[in-house]
């Protein structure tokens, strides 16, 4: 491979960049080395191969860094500046872009903060469920407008998890060839399960380049954004892959850290933006593969530095691949109740608890009829589209997707008024047909409060005002069998009482 000690020692010097006081910091990886300056961030390509990666040559890393340059600029464009030249004068010495030969290449990036990365913002506790919903909407954009790419399917993850199971028996130890094994097999069953859907996803084009590496810490607060960058621009089979696939490693990511309140928020945001619910039955194994690509990182990193805390890393991370796998018995909840009784706020706080990983399905009929109209769910819709025949399509709209989600494994939690009778008996009805148990929770709270909470609404799906608010009040709801529960009493005790009314529900089902 080609030396690269003369380029990193310029790189490493502040009079390289024309700043001789200043300190030159360096981050390192088994492919990379950044050098952060001032107000810049320069990355430069190690010369290696690996199975997955060649810049052992100056020409592929000039090439990798165009890539990653064009690439990067989809969601980071403010971040990612230029490509820049490392040359050789007349003299010898090196610089910027001069007019000798060529010696290697760098990415020149705009520098933000370590602290807004989102990995060190989750150590901080300062990941909020808005900035997460950014970020969902965010990543859905930016999977709608990606280019559809060759491969997936079937095939392309069965390449990805015989690649796995080589690369994860390759670091035992730490790893345990047994657990590796029984891993894979676990692998191999699921995608018996999905593989003809991988492939229909394929054909309808969900196999898109992607980012490939969406974890915490390739996203950063940018200008008050949530900014994913850094993405996978040296491997066609690990960036052009299935959206869900994409995705399934944030929520992967978002889960091992116990942010699992925060993973049900971009899993229900991303559905509710794209609809893309065909791809759930998928989503477990797709989750179980990323946890595994951590295992494989740590692990290598336990054998290269001896690290035991490493090693246990690995460890964990691959429990977690097998857990992920595991089946768990769904169940539809439905929640009802006026406008500004709290519905959305316990489905929200319910979802998380709710297995598989990451949570339960919440399907909102506000969030529904924005999608109906194809605006973003705070988008106020005129009156014309609270018509009686456009709710009905909401209704409908919930069933279809209630039934879906069960059949993929997923608990579902409808948040609707459920004003009518016949609305509660269809809901129920929907339970039974999927042949899960049905919980129906109805919750009250007196007008005043009602108003006052609708008042407070900031960001938020539902057009109900005081004036909807009335008329609903003057609608006889007739008798409700559903568990009445008091939301006066404050979410923790609402959420306590809704909790064990569910888990009552699946214990008699066993």
């Amino acid at each position: 491979m080609d030396d690269q000690r003369e380029v990193i020692a310029f790189l490493s010097e502040g009079a390289s960049y024309g700043r001789p006081a200043a300190a030159v910091e360096r981050i390192e990886t088994h492919i990379s080395i950044v050098f952060l300056v001032a107000d810049r961030a320069y990355k430069l390509k190690r010369a290696v191969r690996f199975s997955y990666v060649d810049y052992s040559t100056p020409a592929l890393r000039e090439k990798h860094c165009r890539a990653e340059l064009a690439l990067n600029r989809r969601t980071a464009p403010a971040l990612y500046l230029c490509v820049r030249a490392i040359t050789r004068g007349p003299g010898g010495n090196l610089a910027f872009d001069g007019d000798g030969a060529v010696l290697d290449w760098v990415v020149e990036m705009r520098r933000f903060s370590e602290r807004d990365l989102f990995d060190r913002l989750a150590e901080a506790h300062k990941l909020t469920p808005d900035l997460m919903r950014d970020l969902a909407d965010a990543v859905a954009g930016f999977h709608g407008a990606a280019e559809i790419a060759p491969g997936g399917g079937r095939a392309g993850i069965a390449e990805t998890i015989a690649a796995n199971r080589h690369n994860l028996l390759r670091s035992c130890p730490p790893l345990d060839p047994q657990e590796v094994e029984k891993l894979h097999a676990a692998w191999t069953a699921a995608l018996s399960a999905v593989g003809g859907l991988l492939d229909v996803r394929r054909d309808e084009g969900k196999v898109r380049r992607c980012h490939g590496d969406l974890h915490l810490r390739n996203i950063c607060l940018l200008d008050g954004r949530p900014t994913p960058f850094d993405c996978i621009e040296f491997s066609d089979r690990l960036a052009c892959i299935d959206v869900l696939y994409d995705l399934a490693f944030l929520l992967m990511d978002l889960v091992r850290r116990g942010l699992n309140g925060l993973a049900s928020i971009v899993f229900n945001r991303y559905l509710d933006l794209t609809a893309d619910l065909d791809g759930l039955p998928a989503l477990p194994l797709f989750m179980s593969m990323r946890a595994a690509v951590r295992a494989l990182v740590a692990a290598t990193l336990a054998r290269q530095n001896g690290a035991d805390r490493a090693a246990r890393e690995a460890q964990a991370y691959l429990a977690l691949a097998g857990a992920l796998l595991r089946p768990h018995p769904p169940c539809l909840i439905a929640i009802g109740g006026r406008s500004g009784v709290g519905k959305s706020t316990l489905a929200q706080a319910l979802a998380p608890d709710l297995p598989p990983p990451p949570g339960a399905r919440v399907v909102r009929s506000d969030v529904l009829r924005k999608r109906l109209f194809d605006v973003a769910p705070e988008v106020r819709l005129p009156p014309s589209a609270y018509e009686t025949a456009v709710t009905e399509r909401v209704y409908r709209g919930l069933h279809e997707q209630a039934l879906t989600s069960l059949a993929a494994g997923y608990t579902v939690i409808v948040d609707a008024a459920f004003l009518r009778e016949d609305e509660r008996r269809h809901i129920a009805a929907c339970a039974a047909r999927a042949g899960v148990p049905f919980v129906g929770l109805w919750l009250e709270a007196p007008s005043d409060v009602l108003a006052a909470r609708i008042g407070a609404r900031r960001r938020d799906a539902s057009d109900a005002d005081v004036e909807v608010l009335r008329r609903q009040l003057a609608v006889d709801p007739g008798p409700i069998a559903w568990h009445r529960i008091d939301a006066t009493q404050g979410l923790a005790a609402s959420l306590a009482t809704a909790r064990g009314l569910i888990a009552a529900a699946l214990e008699d089902r066993r």
